[in-house]
């Protein structure tokens, strides 16, 4: 079984598992989930998590990025032992491993560009390179590639902790390149040069990295395996959005700094990605980071892809939102303010204002950002009603005049605070035969901007009387330009 592999290898030498994220982009959430599993999995069984930044293509990679994949384990509360380890910084060791490799016969030279493949190779059954240079003997030389020479018989297995055992027919393996033709080195030689030198235990990364796996499997048996055996292979899930479809940055929302600035919670966000393909078997749903070091086992990581729902991340967030303390809440809001939140948030989250709505928030928000949007009433420099919320809420209405004028003649007057004001409001509605909740629409509208939000009441009370009555009149006034 997974598990007694798991056992048998943990027990020969230390854990050290690592994550080699490419400075490409923002921190995909399935690097994260990534990045998760393994420090999990190194924590629980006492060992190093290492962070190494896969760097070596300059024209694709920016530093701003590399600071990103930083920020963004330290946010989801990921620390790592070593690292972070940059390859572009490691190129003498790529060299010496080509060097072994060429003395060794395992490596050839190439001169073939990418179009003459393409070319000569378009009516073949199988797409791939076609050997061309396998036994020319051309001298290894700026300008030619190195490929390195895969057996043409046999097969190469990788014993993988969640998929078993995968065989790959060698002859369905092209001689793959391990340099380009500027001298630079391709990422699976870095990566089994770097997972040599650094005794990772086991690789734990995603699917799509499975169909590499038998190239580095060879790699690692062409330079000696000696006192270094091969690393423990575990392929994770890939993610899949609503429709089933691989998510992908060009069409889904996958990066962690999205979410971040949207006001998800870490927690949540680690709670809900550990569940992607994991589960500790007995139904439970929230785990804190601790309980997940305590639980994480790769035996029970299957191999079905994984459905990232939104929508469901979401409700994870308000779960998480709502037991927090309200000054707990209140500071997460802060915090968000000061360091995620787009430019665009108004909301002052250390006023007595919000303050006195944060419980009512609270109650309400699935993300910090939602929490914003629902106190912009207080806070927007620019009060303005939206425009499909007028046009509804009043200027559909023909008795919306008419009910704002007499509610602005009452809030004048009474007691401003949250049960005067309903009093008041609810006998204007019974003088009407109107319901509560029908005679507040074009009030809430006129006052709050929107249809849908906190409770009007209480909000009238924070938002105050000259506040609240310069509000109505610019919306009666609105309204009468609006009609004929």
């Amino acid at each position: 079984m997974a598990s007694e592999v798991i056992g048998e290898t943990i027990g020969a030498r230390p854990v050290r598992v690592r994550i080699a994220p490419s400075p490409t982009g923002y921190f995909h959430v399935g690097g994260a989930r990534t990045a998760l599993y393994n420090w999990c999995f190194a924590r629980r069984h006492d060992g190093v998590f290492v962070l190494r930044i896969e760097d070596t293509d300059a024209e694709r990679n920016k530093e701003e990025w590399v600071g990103g994949i930083g920020s963004a384990l330290t946010w989801l509360g990921i620390d790592w032992d070593e690292g972070p380890y940059r390859q572009s910084q490691r190129g003498e060791h790529y060299q010496a491993a080509l060097d072994e490799l060429w003395s060794n016969g395992y490596l050839y030279s190439c001169d073939c560009t990418r179009d003459v493949v393409l070319e000569r190779t378009k009516a073949n059954a199988t797409p791939g390179y076609d050997g061309n240079c396998r036994d020319r003997g051309l001298e290894r030389q700026p300008g030619r590639a190195l490929r390195f020479k895969v057996p043409r018989e046999g097969v190469t297995v990788v014993t993988d902790v969640i998929r078993g055992e995968v065989r790959f027919a060698n002859s369905t393996i092209d001689d793959f390149v391990v340099a380009k033709s500027n001298g630079n080195p391709l990422f699976v030689l870095a990566g089994v040069v770097d997972d040599r030198e650094m005794r990772i235990s086991h690789v734990i990364r995603a699917e799509e990295h499975l169909p590499t796996t038998p190239k580095a499997v060879l790699l690692w048996e062409a330079l000696g395996t000696g006192a270094l055996p091969l690393p423990t292979y575990a392929h994770l899930p890939v993610l899949v959005n609503e429709k089933r479809q691989k998510i992908s940055k060009r069409r889904d929302r996958v990066a962690i700094e999205d979410y971040r600035a949207q006001g998800f919670l870490p927690e949540a966000m680690v709670n809900y990605l550990a569940l992607l393909g994991w589960s500790p078997g007995d139904g439970r749903e929230f785990f804190s980071l601790g309980d997940l070091v305590t639980e994480f086992d790769l035996s029970n990581v299957n191999h079905s892809p994984a459905f990232f729902d939104e929508t469901k991340l979401l409700h994870f967030n308000g779960v998480y939102l709502r037991e927090l303390a309200v000054e707990s809440f209140i500071e997460r809001c802060r915090q968000w303010a000061a360091e995620d939140a787009p430019a665009q948030v108004t909301a002052d989250f250390s006023s007595a204002e919000f303050a006195r709505l944060a419980p009512l928030v609270q109650e309400r928000a699935a993300t910090l950002s939602e929490a914003a949007s629902l106190v912009e009433f207080l806070f927007a420099p620019d009060f303005a009603i939206e425009d499909e919320s007028f046009e509804k809420a009043i200027s559909r209405d023909p008795d919306a005049g008419s009910i704002l004028a007499e509610a602005r003649e009452r809030l004048e007057s009474c007691a401003f605070e949250a049960a005067s004001l309903k009093a008041e409001i609810s006998e204007l509605g019974e003088k009407r035969g109107r319901k509560l909740g029908k005679v507040q629409a074009p009030i809430r509208a006129a006052v709050l901007g929107r249809g849908v939000g906190l409770p009007l009441f209480e909000s009238l009370e924070v938002l105050g009387r000259a506040r609240s009555l310069e509000r109505l009149d610019a919306a009666i006034e609105r309204l009468a330009a609006s009609r004929p």
